[in-house]
């Protein structure tokens, strides 16, 4: 491989996938500014039709860019579509946030004239993609900041670049130039480079919390410069008294191991009430066993396929070592079948007696388990974290319920359903280290556009009544 170049291998056989040359960062900013204008100045109507035509193009691709995510992050292909529904149906649900949330408002004042609130396009926006989600989760931010009259520079993960340049040519096809919506090839060396960019108007980011703050640290003193964050997180998952621990446990199946747990809303600790603790980790294991981990278009289909490349699984299997040797006792091993292939069986471990649990996302298929004997300790549990992203209460009372969704510090909080498998008809986004209260689905129109208020009448008209001689 050459230095100039970015090559992506399909994590489930190791096979090359797709490689191009690395992109020039100074040269995608220059076009997209000159490009600007005369898009922010289309109306609004046409700017909508053309992303409408966008999923029109991606629902003739529908087929092809399921298997390329499938190939290239090794997720089931049954995940894979479900990640095309959700790029084409973001469409329909960004243009109607757009009208909600960046609408223009006017109030008629008789002699004081018009006051009238619109929106404004920052400019050139970078979105900088992650590889879990790798056509949804830049998409989420692509297609608000093209309606709102951003040109947008999409960086890829360097990890799934076949994925981004699918998705761009579908805007392309549908007539967004390549200027106004243009894929930039590069690793982490473009994407500091477009992060601290002056051409550059916003940053756009979804990824890591360790890549997160180091955005947020460089542009710390650029503060007209509009910064997104969507982070991860170390989700709890309390789960209490229930008369169905066998719905229970497959919440805390896909919570906890959907996407080989390479979603920043995974639930990574599972505090569980010590009243039911046996009966409820009998349940979840026996489930985790039934669990079928395979390549993605394997027969029957696989629940899970393999993280997405060997260093970061051999990073979690290091991470469920050290667990171990620190007070952490297994209830489901990790298992790797194969050291050149990133497949992982999922892991469970109780680390209750780790007198210092790691606060970090362990970005993987590890669950921890906590047990605690009331639900103020539960409560208190599930927020010793920095992170504050999704939390779920399974089981348990209305009343329970009220007392976790009032004291629990989370963006997206929920009772009997799972901590991942957000709606893009809702906010996303969550406090402390997993963002940085920008959040992203309905919301991104908020972060896409900047609202301007003023006051208009068609002729001058003013009197003066204090501080004039006569």
């Amino acid at each position: 491989m050459s230095e100039q170049e970015i090559v992506s291998y399909e994590p489930a056989t190791g096979n090359e996938l797709w490689r191009g040359k690395i992109g020039d960062v100074d040269a995608a900013v220059d076009s997209a500014r000159r490009a600007w204008p005369q898009w922010a100045a289309q109306p609004l109507a046409t700017r909508i039709e053309l992303v409408r035509r966008f999923a029109n193009e991606v629902r003739k691709d529908y087929d092809k860019l399921a298997e390329t995510i499938s190939r290239e992050t090794g997720k089931p292909l049954w995940e894979a579509r479900t990640e095309v529904d959700a790029v084409i149906n973001k469409v329909e649900i960004s243009v109607g946030a757009y009208a909600e949330r960046t609408g223009q408002r006017k109030l008629d004042s008789a002699l004081q004239g018009t006051a009238a609130l619109r929106h404004k396009p920052h400019g050139v926006m970078a979105v900088l993609g992650p590889y879990n989600f790798p056509a949804h989760l830049p998409n989420g931010h692509i297609v608000p900041a093209l309606i709102a009259g951003n040109a947008v520079i999409f960086k890829p993960s360097e990890k799934t670049p076949a994925t981004g340049e699918m998705l761009q040519n579908c805007f392309n096809r549908a007539g967004i130039s390549a200027s106004i919506c243009q894929i930039l090839i590069g690793g982490p060396t473009e994407g500091k480079a477009l992060v601290g960019h002056p051409g550059v108007d916003g940053v756009l980011f979804t990824g890591s919390a360790q890549a997160g703050i180091a955005i947020n640290k460089r542009l710390a003193t650029n503060p007209g410069k509009m910064v997104a964050l969507e982070m991860g997180g170390n989700n709890p998952l309390i789960l209490w008294d229930t008369p169905k621990m066998s719905d229970a446990a497959v919440l805390v199946m896909q919570s906890a191991f959907t996407t080989a747990g390479q979603r920043c809303t995974a639930a990574r600790r599972l505090i569980v009430k010590s009243s039911i603790y046996d009966e409820a980790i009998d349940e979840i294991k026996r489930m985790a066993d039934r669990l079928i981990v395979a390549e993605p278009f394997a027969e029957p289909a696989p629940f899970m396929g393999p993280v997405i490349d060997n260093p970061t699984a051999d990073a979690l299997v290091e991470s469920f070592v050290y667990l171990l040797s620190n007070g952490g006792k297994a209830i489901k091993h990790m298992r790797r079948p194969d050291d050149d292939l990133p497949f992982l069986s999922p892991a469970i471990i109780d680390t209750t007696a780790m007198p210092d649990r790691p606060d970090v996302e362990l970005f993987g298929p590890l669950l921890q388990v906590i047990k605690v004997d009331d639900f103020d300790e539960a409560i208190r549990e599930a927020n010793n974290t920095r992170f504050g992203l999704a939390a779920s209460l399974v089981g348990g009372t209305p009343q329970e319920y009220n007392r976790f969704w009032a004291n629990i510090r989370a963006g997206i909080v929920n009772w009997n359903r799972p901590t991942n498998g957000a709606s893009s008809k809702a906010p996303f986004g969550g406090v402390g280290l997993s963002g940085n209260h920008r959040p992203a689905a309905f919301y991104a129109a908020d972060y896409c556009a900047y609202p301007v208020a003023s006051t208009e009448a068609e002729q001058p008209r003013a009197t003066v009544g204090v501080g004039f001689r006569e």
